[in-house]
């Protein structure tokens, strides 16, 4: 099968040598842990050995010009400066940091989307039960993804605390309007947490076009990067406000006097003390991986591969693809007929192809919209290739007969 990608041969084979894991698997699981690619590894592994040597604080002091350009790193993948980076274990964690920073009252007003992740919707609903918080859901597009103008009709009536948005849900391919939503947002004078977890390293992120306040994201997923890593982007305005998380540490803030604390400047303030140092090189360096290859090159291929396999699986009688909404991604989603998700899951990786499963308790609203309980997901990435989709595609069929 001919690759139509606009990526060489040369350069799809330099990804994938540089990519250990595809001697050994066909992995197309990128939306859940995508492959490290060699230069990662590396780093994570000469850290641990340094720290393994000379010890952890000392390995942290020795490695500092290099954690100051892991930071940087991420900073200019989504158009950002190192100081308004955080770093923080996961996406989740860096929502719950961002949400943390503002002093909710009862009948204050939250808007999300039908299709947020599920621990979001998850802490949205416990912020409704402890304070009174009224949660309320902008309508979807007929095509699907959210209506920015519901959004704006929202504001206007509700004056809301917060916007809070998943860019793009676990469970489908759907990409959500944020540029619209955020522009709305800021000109509304509404603070925006956008979560990004499925977005970055995927697709091109600018916080500046996006017009965002907080940008939560993950390093294991289409990053690239180790698991147990991420981070919290925080505008200037945020820090402008001086907003803070709920509980700062003694990182993110100085004990200055018995009664008193200072706040650190930047957005380290949303950190705590403890991380793994050579799991943020390791991200730091995934990020510099992709700011080399180039976002634009990583989406066009990537959404390429997406709509490739959505193609194919389309052809499987008993399929249902369930991927709506103007702009797709490389998460595929699709049901089987007498076959449950994660059976499917089972029967590839005894196949050596890797894939996950999303059931309804990740999307209950977008789930019970489509009116399936769980879905087979498969994510390919810029280092797939087509005879990879081929191949899990006729797998597929093959269970079907």
């Amino acid at each position: 099968m001919t690759d139509h990608s606009p990526a060489s041969p040369d350069q799809i084979k330099k990804w994938r040598e540089d990519t250990p894991g595809c001697t050994y698997r066909n992995h197309l699981n990128n939306a859940g842990a995508a492959l490290m690619p060699q230069p990662v590894i590396d780093t994570v592994q000469n850290h641990l050995e340094l720290e393994s040597r000379i010890g952890a604080y000392e390995a942290g002091d020795a490695a500092s010009e290099d954690i100051q350009k892991a930071y940087t790193s991420v900073g200019e993948l989504i158009g950002a400066d190192s100081k308004n980076v955080a770093v923080v274990e996961n996406a989740t964690v860096a929502t719950s940091q961002a949400l943390s920073a503002f002093e909710f009252e009862s009948g204050d007003t939250i808007i999300t989307t039908n299709v947020d992740y599920s621990s979001n919707q998850i802490m949205l609903l416990n912020l409704s039960k402890r304070f009174g918080v009224d949660i309320m859901r902008a309508e979807d597009l007929p095509e699907g993804g959210v209506d920015p103008a519901s959004v704006r009709r929202l504001i206007r009536k509700h004056r809301p605390k917060l916007m809070l948005m998943s860019w793009i849900p676990t469970n489908s391919g759907l990409v959500q309007d944020a540029t619209s939503v955020g522009g709305i947002c800021r000109e509304e004078n509404v603070p925006i947490i956008l979560d990004a977890c499925q977005a970055v390293g995927q697709i091109a992120v600018d916080v500046k076009e996006l017009k965002c306040d907080f940008l939560a994201a993950t390093s294991r997923k289409f990053l690239r990067g180790p698991r147990g890593m991420g981070f919290l982007y925080v505008s200037d305005r945020v820090l402008e406000k001086n907003m803070y998380p709920l509980f700062p540490d003694t990182h993110g803030a100085r004990w200055t006097g018995p009664e008193t604390f200072r706040l650190e400047e930047g957005a380290k303030r949303f950190e705590n003390w403890e991380f793994p140092h050579a799991l943020l090189l390791g991200m730091g360096m995934a990020a510099e991986y992709a700011n080399q290859i180039g976002v634009e090159v990583i989406a066009q291929r990537a959404t390429e591969l997406g709509d490739y396999t959505r193609g194919k699986l389309t052809d499987i009688p008993g399929v249902r693809v369930l991927d709506y909404g103007n702009q797709k991604c490389a998460i595929v989603s699709a049901t089987f007929e007498e076959i449950e998700a994660d059976v499917l899951v089972q029967k590839l990786r005894e196949r050596n192809i890797n894939t996950s499963s999303a059931f309804r308790t990740s999307g209950v609203i977008d789930m019970n919209s489509k009116k399936a309980n769980a879905v087979l997901r498969i994510s390919p990435h810029y280092y797939n290739r087509r005879d990879e989709v081929d191949q899990v595609v006729d797998e597929l069929r093959s269970f079907m007969m």
